[in-house]
């Protein structure tokens, strides 16, 4: 069962799409987002000159979900300094420290490589890093106080607004909705991150003449990712995959304009818009 937690965020100069630092207050851990356009500032900061892990998060125009590198340094501030420089695609970096100087280069070697792990299975964004990280030895009792410190990363980064680790899970079949049409058959459900289709689901495989370029673009960053492939006179999603939206999840399926909210119905018949608008 969760549990209740309260969150301290500090902004430093206090502008809330600025530099954004989070913690629990009963814990040791540090999240400090961000912004590229606000480095210099962050790298003044002496949260920065820690051991620490960092998450580079941002999107190109060939990926149909956000991009995330993973990484881990002595001193966070020169390693973000190189990655500036070397790094194009990225917008936002999450740097991970402990404010009672814990880490050393071992727990964040192991951080690095546990949380490059959990953001492959999760599936909500893809890693940019060219090599899988190593994973070193460490004892039990070690590892143990490092997953304590994983769960607490695991909340800051997410209310930070960046869900790296979580899991898209499915809930109760009461909770799932169907979006159907020619030979279209898709799946999926409504959650706060947005409309969930679930691996499996099919899509038209052929785009209605007056479907708007935004739906072709977007169905083709799909495809170009390999979350949605051909198979015989379909696309079919090889992924689960949440859209920011019900509607932008009905036009890929149907492959024409789209109201998500009317499109999409739960078991019972009643639509989306029924059961959450009205």
């Amino acid at each position: 069962m969760n549990t209740g937690k309260t969150i301290q965020i500090f902004l430093p100069d206090g502008n809330p799409r600025s530099i954004r630092i989070a913690e629990i207050t009963s814990r040791t851990i540090q999240a400090i987002l961000i912004p590229r356009q606000k480095l210099d500032d962050a790298l003044k900061r002496k949260e920065l000159e820690s051991v620490g892990i960092y998450f580079l998060v941002g999107e190109t125009e060939s990926d149909a979900k956000l991009l995330a590198y993973v990484g881990e340094a002595e001193c966070v501030a020169d390693r973000m300094k190189q990655q500036n420089k070397d790094k194009e695609f990225w917008a936002f970096a999450l740097v991970i420290v402990s404010k009672t100087q814990y880490f050393t280069k071992t727990h964040v070697k192991y951080l690095e490589w546990f949380c490059h792990d959990c953001i492959k299975k999760s599936g909500r964004f893809a890693l940019d890093n060219a090599t899988v990280p190593t994973k070193p030895h460490i004892s039990e009792a070690i590892e143990a106080d490092l997953m304590d410190n994983f769960d607490t990363i695991k909340t800051l980064v997410a209310t930070l607004g960046y869900p790296l680790f979580d899991e898209i899970i499915r809930k109760d079949k009461k909770e799932t909705c169907i979006c159907k049409g020619k030979e279209a058959l898709a799946e999926g459900e409504y959650t706060e991150d947005g409309f969930v289709v679930f691996k499996g689901s099919t899509c038209n495989l052929v785009e209605a003449k007056a479907s708007g370029s935004w739906i072709s673009n977007m169905r083709k960053q799909l495809v170009d990712r390999n979350i949605l492939v051909q198979k015989d006179t379909v696309y079919e999603f090889t992924t689960d995959y949440i859209f920011s939206s019900p509607s932008a999840a009905a036009v890929t399926v149907l492959a024409r304009n789209a109201n998500g909210w009317t499109e999409w119905k739960y078991t019972n018949g009643k639509t989306l818009d029924e059961v959450h608008r009205q």
